[in-house]
Parts: C-alpha cells; sequence; structure tokens
C-alpha cells in the first residue's frame, strides 16, 4: 500500500477508474505506474520499486520536463518536499574592459527553488539538476516561487570529508 501521510488518501491517479477482472487476482503487490522523462535522465530505481504517492514527481507523476536544465549545490532543505539551490555565475563589468583580454568580472549568485521527489534523498550541500517542468502543454509553475523540478541528484563527496563543527 502506499505511504498514506497525507490528509487525503493518495492514489496515482492512472488506476482510480481501473475495474477488477473476474476472478482472483494472483499479483503480490500494487500496480505502479512510472516513465522515463527523457533527455538522458535514467528513473531512481526508488520511483519504480517505492511506494510514495507525489503528483508532482517527473517519474511518477501528471508532469513532463520541458525547457531549461539547470545545475545547482542544494543550500537548504528545510521545506516539505522542496529545496533551494544557489547557482554561482560571473557576471561580465564592461567599464574595465581592456584590449589585452584582462577582462574584470565579478562573481554573483542567485537562489531558485525546486520541487523534491520522495524517490531523492539531498543533503545539503550536493550538486542537484533541476528542469523546468510542464504540465498539459505551457510551462507553468508548481507553486508560486517553484517552477523547477529535481531530476539527479550527484553526492558531494568533498563536503562529507571536510571538518564539520559538531
Amino acid at each position: 500500500m502506499a505511504e498514506q501521510i497525507e490528509k487525503a488518501f493518495q492514489k496515482q491517479p492512472i488506476f482510480q477508474n481501473t475495474k477488477a477482472r473476474g476472478g482472483k487476482k494472483v499479483t503480490t503487490r500494487e500496480k505502479r505506474w512510472y516513465k522515463d522523462v527523457g533527455l538522458g535522465f535514467k528513473t531512481p530505481s526508488e520511483a519504480i520499486n517505492g511506494t510514495y504517492i507525489d503528483k508532482k514527481c517527473p517519474f511518477t507523476g501528471e508532469i513532463s520536463i520541458r525547457g531549461r536544465i539547470l545545475t545547482g549545490k542544494v543550500i537548504s532543505t528545510k521545506m516539505n518536499r522542496t529545496i533551494i539551490i544557489r547557482r554561482d555565475y560571473l557576471h561580465y563589468i564592461p567599464k574595465y574592459k581592456t584590449d589585452m583580454g584582462a577582462d574584470r568580472y565579478e562573481k554573483r549568485h542567485k537562489n531558485l527553488a525546486a520541487h523534491l521527489s520522495p524517490a531523492f534523498r539531498v543533503e545539503v550541500g550536493d550538486t542537484v539538476t533541476v528542469g523546468a517542468w510542464d504540465r498539459m502543454g505551457g510551462v507553468e509553475r508548481l507553486l508560486t516561487t517553484v517552477r523547477f523540478n529535481v531530476l539527479r541528484v550527484s553526492k558531494n563527496k568533498a563536503a562529507a570529508k571536510a571538518f564539520g563543527k559538531f
């Protein structure tokens, strides 16, 4: 049975109106629907074998990934199924333009929120790849600030070996 942690009963919508055929069922486990999101991203084994229900999951939910694919570092996991990602970049300063190629840049960053499927286990410092999500043809937001969905997680081995206070 699926994990029932929400107030409403959670069930994958693809199986809501299926009718049982005559005779006894011999299946030992519930049916689970999942898909390949494409773009070279593998479906995690937790999405295939897990019991969670998440309608905003790109592997088991109703959404598809379209548009931009971004990479960033996780800086916060305090929200329920949502993480904050920091993206660092260099901004060009035209005032200091030179002919010798010694142009000057400044460091800048942007934070963005992304939906985290229960198929992934993420810690602060991990590198994640996110994609813009699409529902019924038009790119929409999951929530007011959430426009992206986590597709891949790379564990940060350097953060695990680094010195941490307590």
